[in-house]
């Protein structure tokens, strides 16, 4: 049964000495805050194993020795001052625990003027407990929110973190968190509470019930063995290693001098065409970082440790022949590599050795040559900037024909494939290899009749984030596109947020929309959102048609929008009416939240009519031109000729017009 601490609370003012009896009380009372705290403000970069117990660590070094001086017990100037959330401690020993913690936490990102820019800093490499031997420890896996939360305070500083922080979990006002910041030893306090501020909009209510989820709970974890494998290897490399001390010793004179006699430069190969130098990221470090992208990705393949065959395809990209055909995606340069190249995979797949790199976070990089025959190489660069869960989910291996293999990310748990033309068809698993790769998958038809969509509809692991389906679908590129719905908006809801397309209003939305997808093919496309911004009642007492916008986001930044009318229809498949195509827009993305659009349509009595609809903010739609109406609303419908030409304007809850898109 659950045992109650009772509550102690001190009426010490601001500059007065605590005990050590007290301090204690408060880290009794307020142990899982403190740790939680000291989790989110550790830099992610540690790995969640280590985050754990050096927040815990954090916690536990805070509380004072016995012979702990008095005067350096003195209570914090800001914890009087600083009004607190309901339920958020505000006496003086947890406020002063609170400011050692943070102290502790912030340091982790501390480095001297005079320390290596590439080492952690001193804080993180020194050796604390507590100490796990033998297993990995993991906060409980929340869900896509939670991992978009959690990568968004991996990008900033962890004084901006702990301004977060404090903010959201202990309620603290601006001042305060300035004030207590400015105590724990923080460069520029004011600025970090600024950019604080901007994490987590627009709502920031939904932000503090995920800090207070089990994701940022360092003390409800799940355990994992570590590398079994690796640990025994250890002990053998260990003897090893005594052994090797005393050749190396011998070796040491004559290799020095062997050196000073080369003529410099002599005998050097450059690191980036050493396949030694490569980069190759440990199996399981995908379940230990907040970083879900390529970086995390092991390296798989039979031949991955085929020095010759890694030396060809870093030579071929670095200078490649009149042999290899080269191929890049819209914005994807294909200079040299500056720095070694993470190696992702190199097997064998249908007929060709292909192998895989990953180029400092920005490019994929595959090189394929025939195993058997006098074919040239092939080179393929495609841009991977800022991937994600989903768009690191897979990379296209081989493609023979209609059919494509997928390599598969190691945090997929499930997978099956599906036809968006199909919708009520369930899934059909996919058979996956032990090094990742997919079965053939049929690719969508590139011209001529458009009567299948194969899509891949992947799982992520519980280790990393709770009931994440979500689809991708190869428009030709080596990423695949990530397909996602917005939902129609609901009568007084706030602005719906784009969410993945495994639901059946999202696959039956899709289904009329999906082959349009094919203008789509080759242009680098990230993620493809089917947004329904608006419904509307059809003339004549006929049904209501949907206002679709698909909006396709590229790796390079610029975006194309399709606006398309759903109009009710025999078949769930029938294709939507493409009434708007823009490129290089921001429409129907965060940045462009308003759209209007407009068609002519004819009743099932043979009369035509000028159709318009506006997304939710839009409440007046103006006519002019040939035909002049107004209404009042998002939508708009108003008897015209087939031809005629018609100005739409409408205009905005908050002030302001907008043009329709055409």
């Amino acid at each position: 049964m659950p045992i109650h601490q009772p509550q102690q609370r001190s009426d010490a003012a601001p500059g007065e000495t605590l005990g050590v009896q007290q301090a204690e009380a408060a880290l009794v009372e307020h142990y899982p805050r403190l740790v939680r705290l000291a989790y989110v403000v550790l830099p992610p970069a540690l790995g969640r194993h280590r985050r754990v117990l050096a927040a815990h660590g954090a916690v536990q070094r805070a509380l004072p020795g016995a012979g702990t001086a008095p005067d350096r017990m003195r209570v914090p100037a800001q914890s009087r001052r600083s009004p607190e959330a309901a339920g958020a401690p505000a006496n003086a020993p947890y406020a002063w625990m609170r400011l050692r913690v943070l102290r502790t936490a912030l340091a982790y990102e501390r480095r001297p003027r005079w320390w290596p820019g590439r080492l952690p800093a001193p804080a993180a490499l020194r050796p604390v407990l507590p100490v796990v031997w033998g297993l990995r420890l993991f906060p409980r896996a929340g869900g896509v929110d939670e991992l978009a939360l959690d990568r968004a305070l991996s990008g900033v500083p962890g004084t901006v973190r702990a301004a977060f922080a404090l903010q959201l979990l202990d309620g603290m006002a601006d001042f305060g968190v300035r004030e207590l910041l400015a105590e724990a030893g923080a460069d520029d306090p004011a600025g970090a509470v600024r950019r604080a501020a901007r994490l987590g909009r627009p709502d920031r209510a939904g932000s503090q019930v995920l800090l207070r989820s089990g994701e940022f709970d360092p003390c409800t974890v799940q355990t994992r063995p570590s590398d079994l494998l690796r640990r025994r290897n250890r002990m053998r490399a260990a003897a090893l290693a005594a052994a090797l001390c005393v050749v190396a010793g011998t070796l040491a004179v004559a290799a020095e001098k062997g050196v000073r006699d080369e003529a410099p430069g002599a005998g050097v190969t450059v690191p980036v065409l050493d396949p030694s130098a490569l980069l190759r990221t440990a199996a399981e470090q995908w379940a230990d970082t907040s970083r879900i992208d390529f970086t995390a990705w092991p390296v798989r393949g039979d031949r991955r440790d085929d020095a010759e065959l890694l030396g060809r395809a870093l030579r071929a990209w670095s200078e490649p022949s009149e042999n290899v055909q080269v191929s890049t995606t819209p914005g994807t340069v294909d200079v040299p590599p500056a720095q070694p190249p993470r190696l992702l995979f190199a097997g064998e797949v249908d007929g060709a050795a292909v192998v895989l790199f990953q180029d400092g976070g920005v490019r994929i990089v595959r090189y394929a040559e025939p195993l058997a025959g006098g074919g040239g190489a092939a080179l393929d660069f495609a841009r991977t900037d800022d991937a994600d869960v989903t768009t690191a989910a897979a990379v296209v291996v081989s493609r023979t024909g209609e059919r494509a293999r997928f390599l598969l990310a190691p945090w997929i748990s499930e997978t099956t494939t599906r036809d968006l033309l199909a919708p009520d068809t369930p899934g059909r698993p996919l058979e996956v290899g032990p090094d990742g790769i997919t079965a053939p998958v049929g690719r969508p038809a590139a011209g001529g009749a458009c009567d299948a969509w194969p899509v891949l509809q992947l799982r992520s692991s519980e280790r990393i984030v709770e009931k994440h389906a979500f689809l991708v679908t190869d428009l030709g590129d080596l990423a695949p596109a990530h397909l996602t719905y917005t939902p129609k908006p609901g009568g007084g809801a706030p602005a719906r947020q784009p969410r993945e397309a495994t639901g059946p209003e999202a696959l039956l939305a899709w289904a009329r929309t999906a082959c349009s997808l094919r203008a789509l093919s080759g242009s680098g496309v990230r993620a493809v959102n089917n947004w329904a911004f608006a419904e509307q009642q059809l003339p004549e007492g006929e049904a209501s048609a949907e206002w679709l916008c698909t909006r396709a986001d590229t790796w390079r930044g610029p975006g194309r929008v399709l606006v398309q009318f759903l109009q009710p229809a025999a078949s769930p498949t029938a294709p939507a009416a493409v009434v708007a195509d823009r490129d290089d827009t921001a429409l129907c993305s965060r940045f462009g939240q308003h759209i209007l659009a407009g068609t002519h349509w004819k009743a099932a009595s043979g009369r035509w009519y000028v159709l318009a609809a506006g997304s939710r903010a839009v409440n007046r739609i103006e006519a002019a031109g040939q035909v002049k109406s107004t209404a009042g609303g998002p939508t708009l419908a108003v008897r015209a000729p087939r031809d005629a030409s018609v100005r739409l304007t409408a205009g905005l809850r908050g002030g302001g017009t907008l043009a329709a898109v055409r």
